[in-house]
């Protein structure tokens, strides 16, 4: 089954403004029904994506010895090289990425290259951080109404106010490279990217033509852990297309209405392009005071940072035990009351909540 056949809905934002509730409702539909969603007609011109993506190779063309200077540091910020090691493989993904926030305090000025390093990096990547935040936040508007909470709940919950030192933000710009294998054969079970949902509330992906690899494995046909052995399904995206997903935070914020969906990125066989792949992900994430609770309070308080920590012990704990990094604090109230639900939907606890979620 392929995007081509319908299964991953293509949502127009032409004429947004006139056809906002028509728009809502078919957001709806595909966070209800699946999870992810392909962007179309969005105000964000290909000839800023391309740029993006000329930033980011200006930054991965570096020596490793220069990106290291910006270590990721725990909390979700900086640069990593083979750390991310995911439950669903066991082993790290073959790829190198930068993360990269709005906060101006000294964790998130610490992971920026330096303009001798980087010459217009981080003017660039700020720009463009900000034009796909903005779209963002039309999109959280409609998923909060959709959600049955109030209309800025989503928006005030991961966008701090212009004038702020913005440190109470968590929302991530992340640039990707997966790292070529051009000439190798790595067998139809190796994955540059291991199965995995996301923990934000948000994403949306910017991909380049012709780099393939990106599959999903639709909530509702999820049999086993991690998908393994279940439907996938193949995205082929289009010029300009713009790759949507939930994540864990809105699953959570919806009550498990909607879903956080499982996806994957596979590495090419002999015959497919298997260069570098790069990919820009937007990941909207609820600041760190955020209270993430749905209007039908199915899951106890949880504030954005502790949610964020949890989903690092779980996802990074072998990279935050190698170079001894701390990440956010949570409090012991929070574990009690946290203590039978899965704070990041990455694996059999996933599984268990969507089969047990109530009806909402």
């Amino acid at each position: 089954m392929s995007a081509d056949e319908g299964v991953v809905p293509r949502i127009s934002l032409k004429d947004f403004d006139a056809r906002r509730e028509e728009i809502k409702q078919q957001l709806v539909d595909a966070a209800s029904e699946i999870g992810f969603f392909i962007l179309t007609d969005h105000p964000i011109p290909l000839s800023h994506v391309d740029a993006a993506f000329e930033n980011a190779k200006s930054f991965f063309d570096l020596p490793l010895e220069v990106k290291q200077k910006t270590p990721w540091n725990g909390k979700n910020m900086g640069h990593e090289f083979r750390s991310q090691i995911r439950p669903s493989t066991g082993y790290a993904d073959p790829k190198e990425s930068i993360q990269l926030g709005f906060g101006l305090g000294e964790d998130m000025t610490k992971s920026w290259p330096s303009e001798e390093d980087c010459p217009g990096f981080k003017t660039k990547a700020q720009a463009f951080m900000k034009e796909t935040q903005s779209l963002s936040k039309k999109l959280l508007e409609l998923l909060a109404e959709g959600a049955g909470l109030p209309a800025d709940t989503l928006v005030k919950g991961s966008v701090c106010p212009e004038d702020s030192d913005k440190e109470d933000s968590m929302s991530t710009l992340r640039m990707l490279k997966y790292h070529s294998c051009e000439g190798q054969d790595l067998g139809p079970d190796y994955y540059r990217a291991g199965a995995h949902a996301d923990f934000d509330i948000l994403t949306l992906l910017f991909q380049k033509v012709g780099q393939d690899g990106l599959e999903v494995c639709a909530g509702k046909n999820i049999t086993t852990n991690y998908g393994h052995g279940d439907k996938w399904t193949t995205l082929k995206i289009q010029e300009g297309d713009i790759v949507c997903n939930l994540g864990d935070q809105m699953k959570r914020w919806s009550d498990d209405k909607w879903k956080s969906t499982f996806h994957r990125v596979t590495c090419p066989r002999p015959g497919e392009y298997q260069g570098d792949r790069y990919s820009i992900g937007f990941f909207n994430q609820a600041n760190k005071s955020a209270n993430i609770q749905g209007p039908m309070k199915r899951y106890p308080p949880i504030n954005g940072a502790e949610f964020i920590a949890q989903a690092m012990k779980r996802n990074y704990n072998a990279a935050l035990e190698a170079a001894k990094l701390e990440t956010y604090a949570i409090s012991e109230e929070t574990l009690e009351a946290n203590k039978n639900h899965a704070v990041s939907g990455t694996g059999l606890d996933h599984l268990q909540s969507a089969a047990t979620a109530v009806a909402v």
